[in-house]
């Protein structure tokens, strides 16, 4: 039966949603394993790369304009204090996917289903049709992603929050968890991602609460100057990386302002390329393979101008459909400009220097045609245990001086007098557990604003 209010954001359906966090967290909600599935089992890995490889890797740097030989030449790897190529820290996107079916497992072992009662609380998205635009991003990396190793993740929503969005009207707030590990069981990251999903307005529409006004929409950008090109030209070109020199914790300022990279303007070819690396992270299909898709998932396909089916997705290389989406014009991902903040702070901090936390807030629109300028400051410097901490607020800012996001980052990095740093260790040894403690601590912070 059609659901006459698709698109709109109701008491009930929040409510709905609010139900959910945990369910898929307690074993006890999940059906034993069918022997018969088990027989056959082998394990699955749901990433756009099912293996870290070196042609992975490079295609995924080459996808956010990096060379660094850390990453691209196994010779220079080698001689570092991982002793190997690694992968960059946003590398974990290509290496899970985000799965429709809920298991108790992350594919490392024979699927757990939802019990009939658990699996219809959680059957379906019950605010289906709004918009969904990532605004914040938190990262924690706790182990090096190497050549060889495969990785299992589980995704689960750990929290939700009722709030209104700038760019549409009734807005939900869904904060997702999810954690990785490896072959051998170390957990190698947790993120945790809040999407602001709103009920959609075209940029055309009022969406002031009491309909009077119309909504600023940030606006496309302009043609540039070569003046203004030639700029841009000169950052690429004084661009360096620290590389194999250490940068001590001794040696670090607060107050410090890390050396500028630049990034755009930004191209469709851009996004294209970073696809190309980043892969399908998100249910982007091709041909017969979408058909399928739209099948098992219509929701995630609407008409285009040709009144042709297409991805939801496409608001970052098609026009229309990001206007009708809230934007004046396609926009990137964040997870892009995740990636350069990641890439400024390894230019600056060096091979010997572990990004440990990673915290982005994400405030406008990075359209196509925008140019970024990444920049950050050392804060805080800070002794915990057998760790040399450093503390920074970074930021991205576009040509016309908006600050599209922003947001801090802890570097661990080693000592004159004490040596190398050890990585830090997740707050709990399993996946399972790691998320339980998400979604008990966003709960304790929705209670104490409460």
């Amino acid at each position: 039966m059609p659901d006459p209010d698709f698109g709109k954001i109701t008491d009930e359906k929040v409510a709905a949603l609010r139900r959910r966090p945990g369910i898929d967290l307690d074993p006890d909600n999940f059906l034993p394993v069918d022997p018969a599935e088990a027989a056959d089992w082998r394990p699955e890995y749901w990433g756009f790369n099912h293996e870290v490889t070196p042609d992975g890797i490079r295609h995924f740097v080459n996808g956010y304009g990096d060379d660094n030989p850390l990453y691209c030449d196994e010779e220079y790897a080698s001689a570092t204090r991982w002793e190997g190529l690694i992968a960059p820290p946003t590398f974990v996107w290509p290496m899970f996917t985000m799965q429709d079916d809920i298991r108790l497992g992350g594919g490392d072992e024979p699927p757990r289903r939802l019990k009939p009662e658990f699996a219809a609380e959680m059957e379906g998205d019950p605010i289906r049709g709004t918009g969904a635009l990532q605004s914040e991003l938190q990262y924690e990396f706790y182990r090096p992603q190497r050549i060889g190793d495969r990785l299992f993740a589980k995704r689960s929503l750990v929290g939700v929050a009722d709030k209104r969005s700038s760019w549409g009207g009734r807005a939900v707030h869904s904060t997702f968890g999810v954690v990785s590990w490896n072959q051998a069981n170390e957990i190698v990251h947790l993120q945790r991602g809040t999407w602001i999903r709103a009920e959609r307005k075209h940029v055309d529409q009022e969406a002031t609460p009491d309909g009077n006004g119309q909504r600023a929409i940030q606006p496309a950008p302009e043609p540039y100057t070569d003046e203004y090109l030639a700029r841009i030209d000169a950052a690429y070109d004084a661009e360096r990386r620290r590389g194999a020199e250490p940068l001590y914790w001794e040696d670090v300022q607060e107050g410090e302002d890390l050396p500028a990279i630049v990034k755009g303007p930004l191209r469709l070819t851009d996004v294209i390329l970073w696809h190309a690396g980043f892969g399908q992270s998100f249910p982007t299909h091709a041909f017969g393979l979408a058909r399928r898709k739209r099948r098992e998932s219509p929701g995630l396909y609407t008409k285009n101008t040709l009144n042709v089916w297409d991805i939801v997705q496409r608001m970052h290389w098609d026009p229309d459909w990001a206007r009708k989406v809230g934007g004046a014009a396609c926009y990137d991902y964040g997870a892009l400009r995740e990636t350069w903040l990641a890439q400024l702070l390894n230019n600056w901090s060096g091979d010997d220097s572990w990004l440990w936390k990673l915290h982005v807030q994400h405030r406008k629109f990075n359209y196509i045609g925008d140019t970024t300028w990444l920049r950050g400051t050392v804060v805080r410097k800070d002794r915990r245990g057998s760790h040399r901490e450093v503390t920074l607020e970074i930021r991205c800012k576009n040509q016309r001086g908006l600050v599209t996001s922003s947001g801090t980052a802890v570097v661990l990095l080693p000592s004159r007098e004490e040596g190398a740093f050890q990585l830090p260790a997740p707050p709990a040894t399993s996946p399972l557990d790691v998320l339980r403690g998400e979604v008990e601590r966003l709960a304790r912070s929705t209670d104490e604003v409460s």
